[in-house]
């Protein structure tokens, strides 16, 4: 994928556009300046990107979320919730300090080049020789009477302990409200018991979070994307407010700027994902396949649906080892897709398992996938597929800004 070059687009009367610079130390994002539209200032970039294959994609970056310009004409067009948001942080309802973990530094900086009302303030993550942390919350009391957010990444059991040590103090330190944002609830996979002895470290996890300590304001805030299982939101106990929201909204706005958008059918990988995102999704032409496990293998068929000569997306929560949908596949690829793309809130890929997708170069969909789209809420995640085709990151960081002003 090659470097991000300065960009124009073809825009309504009233629309007017600056021209944007890469920022030199993150090649997928720009660097955020304002637009108008009618009376209204919109924080956008434009980035212009083409991959091995010569394909090219022009992607307008509003709050976050790609190609929130499609249509400002419709009411409910993402420039309206842009603008409308754009609008709420010029007036900053609220002024929130966010701190962050190493891992969701990057996403924190897009966060707050979002909105002037998210100052960024920092942590120092230090450990004793013993291993355990030695942690210390910078100007501590500058925070007194403030919105407190923090940006959290548990991808892993080695930094759970140390984060979980300062959310709890954070809401501890007068602060009006605290807000814990937590884009990977990362056990959701392991969220029932079915066999005796078997543990739900869900419920466990959910336990935990919900006995952070309560600020002035009263519970903590939690907000997730795309959580695994829908029973998941019930596990929470009554001292901390959930807020569940989806990567999906990205995904419909890079949909709608691909050349072919009216031939695109979303395909679901299991009875689980048609449940978790077929509401939002529904005015796609629907495939649903099923999946039988027979020992370590993975058994697709096509349940109902007709994949003939479309642009198949499929659609998922997370990704790990990318088994299922490397079968997905092969069995839509069979049933004579002209195109496969897959797109996933959570790309997890333990153990490098990215490197198992292709990029389809000679329009051979059983070969490889046109696209394969995650968010930015592993940011391990991100930095190893960074500009390596068939992947695209759409960032969740417009949906986080909003979400931290409700």
């Amino acid at each position: 994928m090659a470097a991000i070059s300065p960009a124009t687009a073809t825009t309504a009367a009233s629309l007017s556009l600056p021209q944007f610079t890469s920022s030199p130390s993150s090649p997928s994002y720009l660097n955020f300046k304002t637009a108008t539209f009618g009376n209204r200032c919109v924080k956008c970039g434009v980035r212009s990107l083409e991959n091995q294959s010569g394909h090219r994609s022009l992607d307008f970056l509003s709050n976050g979320d790609p190609i929130s310009l499609i249509n400002p004409n419709s009411s409910s067009s993402p420039i309206s919730m842009a603008a409308a948001a754009s609008e709420s942080g010029s007036k900053c309802s609220k002024r929130v300090c966010l701190f962050h973990s190493d891992e969701t530094r990057d996403l924190a900086e897009r966060i707050v080049a979002q909105s002037d009302c998210i100052e960024l303030r920092s942590i120092n993550w230090k450990k004793f020789d013993d291993g355990f942390p030695n942690l210390f919350i910078q100007n501590a009391q500058g925070i007194r009477g403030q919105h407190v957010a923090f940006l959290a990444s548990f991808s892993s059991p080695a930094v759970i302990f140390e984060q979980l040590s300062v959310i709890y103090a954070l809401p501890k330190l007068f602060v009006s409200s605290f807000t814990l944002v937590l884009p990977f609830f990362p056990t959701g996979t392991s969220e029932r018991m079915e066999d005796e002895g078997d543990v739900a470290t869900a419920f466990t996890l959910a336990r935990i979070l919900s006995n952070i300590p309560a600020s002035r304001g009263g519970p903590t805030s939690l907000v997730t994307f795309d959580i695994h299982a829908l029973q998941e939101r019930f596990y929470f106990g009554d001292t901390i407010l959930p807020c569940f929201e989806s990567g999906i909204p990205l995904l419909k706005n890079r949909l709608q700027a691909l050349p072919d958008s009216d031939n695109i059918s979303i395909a679901f990988p299991d009875d689980g994902a048609w449940k978790r995102f077929h509401k939002q999704l529904q005015h796609y032409p629907t495939i649903v396949c099923n999946k039988v496990r027979m020992g370590d293998k993975r058994i697709v068929r096509i349940k109902e649906g007709d994949a003939e000569g479309r642009h198949v997306v499929i659609v998922d929560d997370l990704v790990q080892s990318g088994g299922t949908l490397i079968e997905c596949q092969k069995v839509l690829a069979a049933h004579g897709a002209a195109k496969i793309s897959a797109y996933v809130t959570h790309g997890i890929f333990p153990k490098s398992s990215w490197k198992r997708f292709k990029l389809d170069t000679k329009g051979d969909p059983a070969e490889g996938f046109s696209y394969f789209w995650i968010t930015d809420s592993c940011g391990l995640t991100v930095k190893e597929v960074m500009n390596k085709p068939p992947f695209e990151v759409l960032s969740l960081a417009g949906s986080i800004a909003s979400a931290l002003q409700v």
